[in-house]
């Protein structure tokens, strides 16, 4: 096979164009950002010419990267996922070896550090909000994941919301303790509280409640805020709907583990959580606080509101 010598820097940008077109911002800005670490690698190790790599050399670039990162296994695996798929395009223009992305290795995460036990990031969450607003708007996923996002609640939260319990003209959401009634937040009455809502939250909630919404009671007569045909939507279909909805695949039609979709186990829809990249409603809670603080979001308010959703 004969190849087309290209530097580093110049097989990243034409990467980047090339999949401009295809995948979100908050993606191409991901990829730019994990490839550039590669790129300033390969000057410290005056690669030039990446037709020069190896299975050796992404070895010693994936032992530079943990070293200089001081990344945790699930971090590293997104670095080395990004990496792969960039050397399998590479392979496309006769920059490398054909086969050679599949020795651009990740760790293979043991239980307790995956990343759905870590917490969902800005631009993944970012890709998964573009897509259901595009194509499933003012869907429960859409209400149920937007809730846990920007208002930081756990599962068991917005299981216990009733329609009732939402302010349009005050711009706030209530999280009440009924026990009685089948809903529960973990601290009783001590965990009751008012959330406020930002003006697209309240949007997207009074469309849900307008026009998507299945207009049902639960047992007890209350109208559940996210509900299914069947009543109030089960705590488990919330998780599921949290699952389903950040696999990758899902908001940017690509696969970061080079499975196929046709036969990834993780496309049944119950079984959502076996993609090593979908992530839990604990994920996604813990990445909306992180998400707020960075956005400079005064730390008393987030602290409250954690510490008051701990108890859901």
């Amino acid at each position: 096979m004969s190849l087309e010598p290209i530097d580093p820097e110049t097989a990243v940008e034409l990467y980047l164009a090339d999949r401009e077109a295809e995948v979100a911002k908050a993606t191409l800005y991901s990829h730019s950002s994990r490839l550039g670490h590669f790129v300033r690698w390969c000057g410290e190790e005056d690669i030039d010419n990446l037709n020069e790599l190896s299975g050796r050399t992404l070895h010693e670039y994936r032992l530079w990267r943990r070293r200089d990162g001081d990344l945790a296994p699930a971090s590293e695996k997104t670095q080395m996922d990004t990496l792969r798929v960039f050397v399998k395009w590479l392979e496309s223009i006769d920059a490398v070896a054909d086969d050679l992305h599949t020795k651009a290795r990740s760790p293979v995460l043991r239980d307790g550090q995956n990343v759905r036990d870590v917490m969902l990031e800005s631009d993944r969450a970012e890709e998964v909000f573009d897509h259901l607003s595009k194509y499933e708007y003012a869907s429960r996923p859409h209400v149920a994941l937007t809730l846990m996002w920007h208002t930081m609640m756990r599962t068991g939260a917005v299981h216990s919301l009733d329609v009732d319990d939402y302010d349009p003209d005050g711009q706030y959401i209530a999280v009440v303790h009924r026990p009685e009634e089948g809903t529960t937040i973990k601290n009783g009455k001590g965990g009751e509280r008012l959330i406020a809502l930002s003006n697209d939250v309240c949007r997207l909630l009074d469309d849900w409640i307008a026009d998507r919404r299945p207009d049902v009671d639960d047992e007890f007569g209350r109208r559940p805020l996210v509900s299914t045909v069947d009543g109030r939507a089960h705590r488990s279909t919330l998780r599921g709907d949290c699952y389903r909805h950040t696999r990758p695949c899902v908001s940017t039609g690509e696969c970061p583990h080079d499975r196929d979709p046709e036969s990834c186990e993780a496309m049944v829809y119950t079984a959502a959580f076996d993609c090593p990249s979908s992530v839990s409603p604990h994920a996604l809670r813990r990445g909306g606080i992180t998400h707020h603080l960075n956005n400079e979001v005064p730390k008393d308010v987030v602290s409250d509101r954690e510490m008051s959703h701990r108890t859901c």
